[in-house]
């Protein structure tokens, strides 16, 4: 295992994960959750799930960057679980400065890299880099054409999943439960996403 990789504790033997009947709840449970995300995103902008933009993936993107950047940084894998609920702070004040998402996430991000780097943790490269790319990408997408913006976006999420799945094989930097659970979200998600921009 690479070190590069590597979280500061071990993993310890999981009854959560592992097989094919807990990694299928998670999978479900990510699915779900990329439906509700989608469904609760535009409800709050006063449309429909088919009413989803660019901005709906690219902020589920910027989340789960997020929550690999913390845990590499702080070494300790459920830290991805509590920001993959916390991190939705983002949003809500990239809204009340009146900025946008992928600043805010951006900001965040760059903190938390210069704080991995000080700590000495070497796995926050690898997870820093993923950020910029995969949220690199994301942001792109918000400055095109709807429908492509929208296409691309979803593709980017889509794509995490081989992030997520990189990390169940290894398992490193995150609890497994939590790679799992995000490759059914991004799949789903992302997929939902490119669907709409192919069928609008």
């Amino acid at each position: 295992m690479s070190e590069t990789y590597e979280a500061a504790a071990p993993a310890r033997p999981s009854r959560w994960t592992g097989t094919w009947p807990t990694n299928t709840a998670w999978l479900v449970l990510g699915a779900f959750t990329g439906v509700a995300l989608l469904v609760g995103g535009t409800a709050t902008a006063g449309g429909t799930w088919q009413d989803a933009v660019a901005e709906d993936p690219a902020t589920t993107v910027g989340v789960a960057a997020l929550c690999y950047l913390t845990a590499a940084v702080t070494g300790v894998r459920w830290t991805a679980w509590l920001v993959a609920f916390a991190a939705a702070a983002v949003p809500v004040a990239s809204e009340l400065l009146d900025t946008p998402r992928w600043i805010g996430f951006a900001l965040v991000g760059a903190v938390l890299t210069l704080i991995g780097l000080a700590r000495g943790r070497r796995a926050t490269w690898p997870q820093a880099a993923a950020l910029v790319g995969y949220l690199g990408v994301a942001t792109v997408a918000l400055y095109l054409e709807p429908r492509l913006g929208l296409a691309l976006a979803g593709l980017a999420l889509a794509a995490h999943a081989v992030w997520d799945v990189v990390h169940y094989r290894r398992d490193v930097v995150v609890n497994r439960s939590l790679a799992v659970w995000c490759v059914g979200l991004d799949l789903t998600m992302g997929g939902i996403c490119v669907a709409l921009a192919l069928a609008g």
